[in-house]
Formats: structure tokens, C-alpha cells, sequence
């Protein structure tokens, strides 16, 4: 973006060193994700850049990591664990968090303050002290350790996103259409699904996607409550840290960078989306 020509020179030198700085920070955040990308298409058998690679030989890259990855049958195991405990925690998070943040968006909801924070606890608590508390719970009841127990645990981690991302598309909700369906005639079931849930939809959706990323990339709760056979993706990553070091560590994380982004960018289209059905123009 070019400066007018009337801008004086100290706004001028600021305009560019606000940007350098951000450039600076945005580096420092990025440039560790982009470093392990390259080195999970190493041909060695070392955490780290070859002379090959650094030379631009192709001889110094290989795609074997991730054959290793989809041929290991851990690491299938790993990848199936991951996406069932996660979608399953992310239709449990989405249901809850949504019906609570509807609740909440009511004026006539009664310590409005306090059930929002109570709501949000679990993203302020550490995650340690979390898990042992459902961990110790779950044992009562008999679930530490099996699938069921590690879904709800991620569930309660995944219903504050969702409970924050609809809040605040409920935010700019027009309470009058509610009333103008039911004055046509319409039914609670009918205004909820025809006007309430597509005007939210984009909210519910991202809250979703961060309950879904959450989960995903958890590792202290299911350390904690799941066993062996809920061995999922970052589990087996940090066993693989300890253990046996190995660049297929780096294809995995490839991997889970490629669909971090790709939620990201999908978080990204449903805010504009959102912001283009409540007059906004997207920015």
C-alpha cells in the first residue's frame, strides 16, 4: 500500500518499521514450521540438512519417511485413533457449546458472567491439572482408559471454542427475526432450523474446526486418561521423540502442518462468509 505524499517523514519511517517488526515476529512464529518441512524429505537418517540438500542434489531427498509412515501399521493405528477420538469429541464439543452459547445469548439468562467463565475454565486451567481431575472423575466411573473417556475429556476441552465462536456470532444476531417467524406462524423447531441455525452456521462451524484441532493435537490428557489402544497421532510423535528418533517424526509433522493450514484457511472463508451475511464487508 503506497503513503500519500503528504505524509510527514517520522509517520513515514513508522509505516515501514511497524511492518518490518510484524515481518520479524511473523518470521520467527513461521521459520520453525518451515524448516521441518524440507528436512522430512531428507535421504539420510539425521534430524538435519545434508550437504546434498543444502546443495539443491537430488540425491539428498527422498520421499521413504513418508512411505515409512503409511506402511507402518502404528502410525495407521495412530492416524485412525486421531481422527475418530477427534470427530467424535469435535459433534460432542459442537452440541454442547452451541446449545450453551444459545442459552448464554439470552438477556433473561440469569449470572450470565459467571456460567461464561465457568464454560471457558477448562482453556484457563493447565492442561495437567485438568486431566488428572478427569482422570481421577472417569475412575470413579469406570471409563479412565477406554475410548469413551478420552472423547468426553477432549470434549471438555474442545466446548469452550465452541462456546466463544458462537457467542460472538450470536453477538450481531437480529433478535427481532426470531420474533417475526414466530408472529408468521412458525414453530420453535422451524425458526431454530430456518433462521437461527443458517445465520450461525459459519460460528458453529469454526467453532467445530477448533474443537477438531484441539483434539487433534492433544497429548497430555490422553497420555494421562486413554491407554495404549487410544494411541493417537501426537502420542506416538513424542514416544517417537523419546525412543527411537526417526525423520518419520518430521513426515507426520508435515503432515498434521498441512491440515492445520488447510482448517485454518476454512476458518478463514466461513469469517468472511459470515461476515458477508451480516452486512460486513469482509476485511
Amino acid at each position: 500500500m503506497a503513503l500519500p505524499a503528504h505524509v510527514e517523514p517520522l509517520e513515514r519511517i513508522w509505516f515501514y518499521t511497524y511492518r518490518t517488526i510484524c515481518g520479524l515476529i511473523l518470521f520467527f512464529l513461521i521459520a520453525p514450521i518451515l524448516i521441518v518441512i524440507p528436512l522430512s524429505f531428507n535421504a539420510g537418517f539425521y534430524l538435519s540438512f545434508t550437504k546434498e540438500m543444502l546443495s539443491l542434489d537430488p540425491a539428498g531427498f527422498s520421499t521413504q519417511w513418508y512411505q515409512k509412515f503409511l506402511n507402518d501399521p502404528n502410525w495407521l493405528g495412530a492416524i485412525r485413533n486421531s481422527f475418530q477420538i477427534a470427530i467424535a469429541s469435535t459433534i460432542i464439543s459442537t452440541t454442547l457449546g452451541t446449545l450453551a452459547a444459545l442459552g448464554l445469548a439470552r438477556p433473561e439468562m440469569p449470572f450470565r458472567k459467571f456460567f461464561m467463565a465457568l464454560l471457558i475454565s477448562p482453556m484457563i486451567v493447565p492442561l495437567i491439572v485438568s486431566a488428572l481431575g478427569m482422570f481421577f472423575f472417569f475412575a470413579k466411573i469406570g471409563i479412565a482408559y477406554t475410548f469413551i473417556g478420552v472423547v468426553l475429556s477432549h470434549a471438555v476441552l474442545g466446548t469452550p471454542f465452541v462456546v466463544i465462536t458462537v457467542t460472538a456470532t450470536l453477538s450481531g444476531f437480529d433478535q427481532s427475526l426470531i420474533r417475526a417467524g414466530q408472529n408468521l406462524g412458525a414453530s420453535s423447531r422451524t425458526v431454530f432450523f430456518k433462521i437461527i441455525m443458517p445465520l450461525i452456521l459459519p460460528g458453529v462451524v469454526s467453532g467445530a474446526l477448533f474443537a477438531f484441532i484441539t483434539s487433534f493435537d492433544e497429548v497430555i490428557v490422553v497420555k494421562i486418561i486413554g491407554s495404549y489402544e487410544q494411541r493417537t497421532i501426537p502420542w506416538a510423535m513424542f514416544s517417537g521423540l523419546r525412543e527411537e528418533i526417526s525423520p518419520t517424526i518430521l513426515a507426520v509433522a508435515t503432515v498434521l502442518v498441512m491440515i492445520s493450514v488447510a482448517l485454518l484457511i476454512t476458518m478463514e472463508l466461513l469469517r468472511r462468509r459470515s461476515e458477508r451475511l451480516r452486512g460486513m464487508s469482509p476485511g
